[in-house]
């Protein structure tokens, strides 16, 4: 049976909270990766950016839906979420645009267990944790591609 440890990339490229948003498309760029894990001084990971993260500074602000009602706004959508959306857009570094709280696998989850995380929580970058809950890997979509491509 397949597992993580099968399907994962051991050289890892991490980032921290601080690196500037410009590096971190650099990063992606020169390194061919679409995501990595942001890790804190002491390796533990802490989030995953994406290049998905780095797009979404582009877009274009969603306004939720509001009316007023006798001098008062009701708002149809969560404005907390507007607010998040802002944050992240004008983001400068990885903390402002990283996931934290990543999904993450250990080594040996079954292959089957991390196609189904990957699809139903919309994970491009899954990092790999040891039994000491450190990085020892990451998996990205093209992993997963790769292992179906050279199945016979």
């Amino acid at each position: 049976m397949l597992t993580a440890k099968d399907l994962m990339s051991s050289n890892v490229i991490a980032v921290s909270l601080d690196t500037a948003v410009r590096e971190l498309a650099r990063i992606f760029t020169d390194n061919r990766i679409s995501g990595a894990p942001v890790v804190d001084g002491t390796g533990t990971v802490i989030g995953v950016v994406t290049e998905s993260d780095l797009i979404f500074q582009n877009k274009k602000l969603h306004i939720p839906t509001s009316f007023a009602i006798l001098d008062a706004f009701i708002f149809l959508e969560d404005p907390e979420k507007m607010e998040q959306e802002m944050k992240k857009m004008v983001g400068t570094t990885v903390a402002d645009i990283c996931t934290k709280k990543p999904v993450t696998v250990q080594q040996d989850t079954p292959l089957e267990e991390v196609a189904t995380l990957m699809a139903e929580k919309k994970v491009h970058t899954l990092p790999v944790l040891d039994a000491a809950g450190q990085l020892v890997g990451v998996i990205g979509k093209s992993d997963l591609i790769r292992m179906i491509a050279e199945r016979k």
